[in-house]
């Protein structure tokens, strides 16, 4: 088999960074991109010094348009031929869908939906002429219901949960698998990025470790596990929300999402 290569979005924090030691720890050959140049570059240095592996960095912003097409055109000229698609990179936000910044509302479907889409596409095109390839996608524990306050937010990662099942079962038996990772709270950051200002309710949710929540994703990823679940709090949201009315699910969204709301 070639050599493993391992593109990463999202990896200059939280789970994306985590998953990138997961993997060099490994021996995997990495692609590592994000918005933060500086914060790539550190994590190449750590990674290639205590590995002795190569790490290639290609800041982008998965915001902009094309970007997913230009990240795919730079490895293939790179002559990187990625066989394992980790599409971590994501963001949220939090208040009303018709108070909130529309530009914002719009990148976020860019990163979370379209960049993740197209990616999957390109390179599980390639994938399919290697007749090999591993996809990991990260949703969570909210693609479980609506969310009231966090609406596309919710919407985008049930996007993912279900795009990620679909392409799995058109790629069964190919020699390709798509894993789709759903966890709850995890320790990266995310809520200040969201603007979510309940600090004590979001502790009461017991957020995860980024580096379990990455070891349980490569493991499951690299295994061609269709779902993973992590955590017995997430397993239990998933039978609540499958057994319990829409309107529960929906108002137990509101009630917390309505703590952190901003507006």
């Amino acid at each position: 088999m070639m050599k493993q290569t391992v593109l990463i979005t999202g990896a200059s924090s939280g789970i994306g960074r985590e998953c990138a030691k997961v993997f060099a720890a490994h021996r995997f050959q990495l692609v590592l991109t994000a918005r933060r140049t500086e914060s790539l570059m550190r994590l190449k240095r750590i990674l290639e010094d205590q590995y002795d592996i190569k790490v290639t960095v290609l800041p982008m912003d998965l915001a902009r348009q094309d970007a997913a097409l230009a990240l795919w055109q730079k490895t293939n000229e790179l002559g990187i031929q990625v066989t394992i698609l980790v599409n971590n990179a994501g963001f949220g936000d939090n208040g009303s869908f018709l108070r909130s910044d529309w530009t914002k509302q719009r990148n976020m479907v860019a990163v979370n939906v379209n960049a993740l889409m197209q990616l999957t596409y390109l390179y599980g095109n390639d994938m399919r002429r290697y007749k090999y390839g591993r996809i990991l996608n990260l949703s969570s524990a909210v693609s479980f219901s609506a969310g009231p306050k966090m609406a596309v937010y919710y919407a985008s990662k049930a996007f993912v949960l279900s795009f990620s099942q679909a392409v799995a079962a058109e790629l069964k038996g190919s020699g390709i698998t798509v894993t789709v990772l759903c966890p709850g709270p995890v320790l990266t950051g995310f809520e200040t990025a969201a603007g979510m200002h309940g600090p004590r309710m979001y502790w009461l949710l017991r957020p995860a470790s980024p580096r379990k929540v990455a070891e349980a994703g490569c493991r499951a990823c690299m295994q061609g596990k269709t779902v993973k679940y992590y955590g017995l709090t997430t397993k239990l949201l998933n039978i609540a929300a499958r057994v319990s009315p829409r309107c529960f699910s929906r108002n137990i969204a509101r009630m917390i999402n309505s703590t952190f709301c901003k507006g």
